[in-house]
């Protein structure tokens, strides 16, 4: 596990502008695509990942809505949409895989990229030091 958070340390290659929700799913966009996944907070929560539901191609989703679904072994969740967009891609590779949000939860574990129609939406959520400081809390008040 101290590897594990270590690894979600360092994988930092889009955390400059990646955006994330209180419900710890997080998007990263560029050329108004953004990619969607979950935070490894979020993972290390749900334990060992079984099994992925994500939203079909070419469905219209508003910001907050119900996209789909994450199972470890040990609970399920809901996957939030953090803005609203038309979905572009499905990640394939986390539906057969579902082991590859554990591993790699901003790189090879995201789940979906759509095409943000409220582009003004990100402004809405919290950059990586505000998300740091609220799972932090989030922490603490769990406790």
């Amino acid at each position: 596990l101290r590897r594990l958070r270590q690894f979600c340390r360092i994988s930092r290659k889009d955390a400059v502008k990646r955006r994330y929700t209180k419900k710890h799913e997080w998007v990263c966009v560029e050329n108004n695509v953004g990619t969607v996944g979950i935070t490894c907070f979020a993972q290390e929560a749900l334990g060992d990942i079984v099994y992925v539901e994500l939203p079909d191609v070419d469905s219209e989703i508003a910001a907050g809505d119900s996209v789909g679904a994450v199972e470890s072994v040990k609970a399920a969740s809901d996957i939030y949409s953090p803005v609203s967009g038309k979905v572009m891609e499905k990640n394939c590779e986390v539906e057969e895989n579902p082991a590859l949000i554990n591993k790699s939860p901003y790189d090879e574990g995201w789940l979906f990229k759509l095409k943000l129609s409220k582009k003004e939406e990100l402004n809405e959520l919290m950059d990586e030091v505000a998300y740091n400081a609220f799972k932090k809390m989030d922490e603490e008040n769990a406790h």
